[in-house]
C-alpha cells in the first residue's frame, strides 16, 4: 500500500524533480543493492545526492546516477554507533540544508525504521520525504509506502518499488540489475589476465563467516585443479588473506613461485594475495575479471554481481537469502538455510559450532565453482 502520510506536508505523486537526496546509510552491499532505485531517481531528477555511512561511501561513489555523496555515521544503524549528540545531528542538518534537496527517499531494510532520519531531514527543511514505514509517521513522511514485511522480496526490488511509488521509473533499456560506473581501473598488474577465481573470505560479522581452514582447503583444491586464484580482502583482512593464500604453497612449480603476493600471475595454479592492496574500484575491476567469485554474504558478493560475475555464495541464514543473495547474476547459495540461527540477524553465531556454514564441505564449493565458471580467454 502506498499513500500520502496524514499531516500538513502530505502530497501526491512526484513529478520531475530537481535535486533528490537518496539515503542508504549502512554497508557497501546495501548501497550497491540500492543502485537500481538510484538510477530510476536519476532518470527523473537534475541530480542525485546520496547520503551514505562510512561503510557505504566507496560503493556509493561507484554507482551510476550519483552526483555526489554525503557521509554521515547513523547512530541507530551503524554496528558501532557513536552517541546521538546535538553537534553530530546538527552537522547533518547543516549539510543537507546546503544541498537543498527538493525530495528525499529514505531506503531501508525491513528491520530498520526511516523515521529518525526523516525527523532530521524535516528539520533540515526537506519539503518532501518518501519511505517504507510500518510505523505511523505522522507528518514526518509525505509518501508512506507500506509493504508486507513477511514477504521475502529481494532488497534491490524493495527499494526500486519505493522509487516507483514516488514517481521515478528506470529509463528505457535499463533491466534493473546492479551496476557500477565504467570504465573500471586497470588491474592486470595486480590480478593477471582475466579467467581466475576470485576468493573473498572476509566478512563484516562473524556469524556470516565460513571457517578459515575451509577457505584454505578450497584454495588448495582450486589451485591443484589448475585454476588461478586471486584472494581479496580489505586492509584489516590482510592477515586472513595471507594465511589462506599461503596455505596453497606446496612447493614452487616450474617457472616460478605458486604464491605471488600482490603481483600478477598467469600460470595455472597460481595463487595471488591481494589482501589490503586494492581500492574499492580496483576490487570491482578484479571481480570483473574473474570467471566466478566465491564469498560469504558480504559487500564484495554484491560487487561481483554488479560487474556481472557469477557468485558462489556461502550464505548464513541469519538473514533471508531470498532478500540478500547475489542479485541478477548466476549464483549458487550454499549453507543450511534452515539452521537454528535462521532469521536471528545475529552478528555472532548463536549456535555452537556454527553449523549452518561449517557443515559446507570444500568439495561442494569447488564443484559449484566448476559449474558456474566460464574460463575466459585473456585478451592480448
Amino acid at each position: 500500500m502506498t499513500a500520502p502520510a496524514k499531516g500538513p506536508a502530505a502530497g501526491g505523486t512526484a513529478g520531475p524533480a530537481g535535486t533528490v537526496l537518496v539515503a542508504r546509510v549502512d554497508n557497501a552491499g546495501d548501497v550497491l543493492l540500492a543502485g537500481p532505485a538510484i538510477r530510476a531517481v536519476a532518470a527523473g531528477a537534475r541530480e542525485v545526492v546520496l547520503l551514505a555511512g562510512p561503510h557505504g561511501r566507496a560503493a556509493g561513489e561507484l554507482l551510476p546516477g550519483v552526483s555526489r555523496v554525503i557521509e554521515w555515521r547513523t547512530p541507530w544503524i551503524d554496528p558501532e554507533p557513536q552517541p546521538v549528540t546535538g553537534p553530530h545531528t546538527a552537522r547533518l542538518i547543516r549539510t543537507v540544508r546546503r544541498a537543498a534537496p527538493e525530495h528525499a527517499l529514505i531506503l531501508t531494510s525491513f528491520h530498520q525504521s526511516p523515521l529518525p532520519l526523516a525527523l532530521l531531514l524535516r528539520l533540515a527543511g526537506v519539503p518532501r520525504i518518501s519511505a517504507i514505514s510500518t510505523d505511523y509517521p505522522g507528518s514526518l513522511l509525505d509518501l508512506r509506502r507500506v509493504v508486507d514485511e513477511d514477504a521475502d522480496v529481494p532488497e534491490a526490488e524493495r527499494m526500486l518499488g519505493l522509487a516507483r511509488a514516488a514517481g521515478f521509473e528506470l529509463p528505457p533499456g535499463d533491466d534493473g540489475g546492479l551496476a557500477v560506473r565504467r570504465p573500471l581501473p586497470e588491474v592486470r598488474h595486480l590480478a593477471g589476465p582475466p579467467g581466475y577465481v576470485a576468493v573473498h573470505p572476509g566478512v563484516s560479522a562473524p556469524a556470516r563467516a565460513w571457517p578459515a581452514e575451509s577457505w584454505s582447503g578450497l584454495v588448495r583444491r582450486l589451485s591443484a585443479a589448475g585454476w588461478r586464484v586471486v584472494v581479496t580482502g580489505s586492509p584489516g583482512e590482510s592477515g586472513l588473506t595471507a594465511r589462506i593464500a599461503g596455505s596453497a604453497r606446496t612447493g614452487p612449480p616450474a617457472g616460478g613461485p605458486r604464491i605471488q603476493a600482490g603481483a600478477a600471475g598467469g600460470e595455472p595454479g597460481t595463487v595471488v594475495d591481494l589482501g589490503g592492496l586494492t581500492t574499492f574500484a580496483e576490487l570491482a575491476a578484479v571481480l570483473a575479471g574473474a570467471s566466478v567469485a566465491v564469498a560469504a554474504n558480504t559487500g564484495p558478493a554484491h560487487l561481483a554481481a554488479a560487474v556481472g560475475t557469477p557468485v558462489v555464495s556461502l550464505f548464513a541464514p541469519v538473514v533471508p537469502a531470498a532478500r540478500w543473495a547475489p542479485y541478477g547474476v548466476s549464483s549458487a547459495v550454499l549453507g543450511d538455510q534452515d539452521a537454528p540461527c535462521r532469521g536471528t540477524r545475529a552478528r555472532t553465531c548463536p549456535v555452537p559450532g556454527h553449523p549452518c556454514l561449517s557443515s559446507v564441505p570444500e568439495e561442494q564449493v569447488a564443484e559449484a565453482v566448476r559449474r558456474l565458471a566460464v574460463r575466459q580467454e585473456a585478451v592480448v
